[in-house]
């Protein structure tokens, strides 16, 4: 300021003394003063004007003055506005790291102003509500999800509770069920959060059926047993009697125990850790058990007085695969069993091991039953699914074969594959990858 202050009066000395040199008088002096002042005003004006300019958006890296008070309000102004640069390009970087974190949230987020237009959403809830993030940016949210339930959500404003609704993407093959709901925020805004439940609904539904059918399964042969320890406690019996009602109870004991051995061996399946390639089983050895189990079987479902099964074990496959023993020979063993099981009397079963042209293995059983259906084909692999429910109890069946043999196989990187048409048998097909296999060395 005192420069400042220095510089105006040297302009007006310097006019007064050039007003006296040119004019030898006062009032030459006055005017040259006067001029003075006013070069004065004109430059500080003009500088004045170039600060401006430079301090609008597209300004230059340099300011245009370094010297004086304007040089000063230049200079300083340039450092707060990198001060505040920096401030804005961080706040920039930190806003971007956020909505990256929303971004990569398995949960689908939209922010919603005042009006419950959408402000951001990120590709979850795009996909969840089948929005375009950025067509549909500044829409309202009630004009693009048409749910009724989800609109009676928004219009009644009562966001305490989630509301559970379907998905853009669902059918009825594939149901997509939603968790949404809404968080209110400063300013009237909204948060929309939404988690696709869809696994979780069929979990608890598959654990509820779980417990249902165990309960069910369990409870009937102990009815049957408690009848018969009843009617033996009460009833005096011919041997021939008390023998034949033994002989029941015995049967329905060791279903339950089949039952039992059939759910620890899932819970063990489940829990434990997946083979590795480490431990070799021999194929053309677990072929012959398996061989010799399928014999035995027969003689036993069919009487004297019926045909046994033609059976046809072929091994094509010299070598070992990779694998628990006791787990592969309970897959197939299951397959074999079931194959016995529902093809009538002296119908024909085929079971093979082969190594295909792409390296991988195939574990084939086919039938010659009375085939099933195609609505039940999905469902077999489930705990408990029966295609008929009586044959099954008839054959002594616990329904959770095929659930096991789904488990195994996915341990073991394979693949259970099921084709089967009503009236013309079934073929159940395990592919084995290359990698657990190996051929017999010479």
């Amino acid at each position: 300021m005192f420069l400042r202050i220095a510089a105006f009066l040297a302009f007006q000395l310097v006019g007064a003394v050039l007003g006296w040199l040119l004019g030898h008088q006062t009032v030459a002096a006055l005017w040259g003063s006067l001029a003075g002042v006013v070069s004065w005003f004109v430059l500080d004006m003009s500088r004045a004007i170039q600060t401006l300019h430079w301090l609008r958006p597209e300004r230059s890296e340099s300011p245009p003055l370094n010297i004086g008070l304007w040089g000063e309000v230049l200079d300083r102004a340039r450092r707060l506005l990198r001060t505040k640069d920096r401030e804005v390009i961080e706040s920039d970087r930190r806003l971007q790291d956020f909505l990256s974190a929303l971004q990569a949230s398995p949960n689908g987020v939209i922010l919603l102003d005042s009006k419950s237009q959408i402000e951001w959403c990120n590709q979850t809830a795009a996909s969840h509500f089948g929005l375009d993030p950025r067509r549909d940016m500044a829409q309202a949210i009630g004009n693009l999800v048409r749910d009724p339930g989800f609109v009676a959500y928004l219009t009644n404003r009562r966001f305490d509770r989630e509301l559970l609704m379907l998905g853009r993407d669902s059918t009825l093959n594939r149901p997509v069920r939603l968790s949404v709901q809404l968080f209110p925020y400063g300013g009237g805004r909204m948060l929309l959060l939404s988690h696709d439940v869809t696994a979780l609904e069929q979990a608890e539904a598959m654990r509820r059926d779980f417990v249902a059918n165990v309960s069910h399964e369990i409870r009937t042969p102990l009815t049957v047993l408690a009848g018969f320890v009843e009617t033996l406690q009460t009833l005096e019996l011919e041997p021939q009697e008390r023998e034949s009602y033994l002989a029941l109870m015995a049967q329905q004991a060791q279903r339950m125990q089949s039952l039992v051995n059939d759910l620890l061996m899932l819970s063990r399946l489940e829990g434990s850790s997946v083979p590795g390639v480490d431990t070799w089983t021999s194929v053309p050895s677990l072929m012959q058990q398996l061989s010799q189990d399928a014999h035995a079987l027969t003689s036993v479902i069919n009487s004297s007085e019926q045909r046994v099964h033609d059976l046809d074990f072929d091994c094509q496959f010299v070598g070992e695969i990779a694998g628990i023993a006791a787990e592969l020979h309970s897959a197939m063993g299951n397959l074999v069993s079931n194959a016995i099981r529902y093809t009538p009397s002296g119908g024909h079963i085929r079971v093979s091991f082969c190594q295909l042209t792409d390296g991988q293995a195939m574990f084939e059983v086919a039938d010659s039953g009375g085939g099933i259906a195609p609505e039940h084909i999905p469902r077999l692999t489930e705990r408990f699914y029966r295609v008929d429910r009586s044959r099954s109890r008839e054959t002594g069946g616990t329904g959770l074969g095929l659930a096991i043999v789904k488990h195994v196989a996915q341990r073991h990187g394979a693949t259970l594959t099921i084709d089967s048409k009503l009236g013309q048998g079934s073929t159940f097909r395990i592919h084995f990858p290359a990698l657990r296999l190996r051929r017999a060395r010479q």
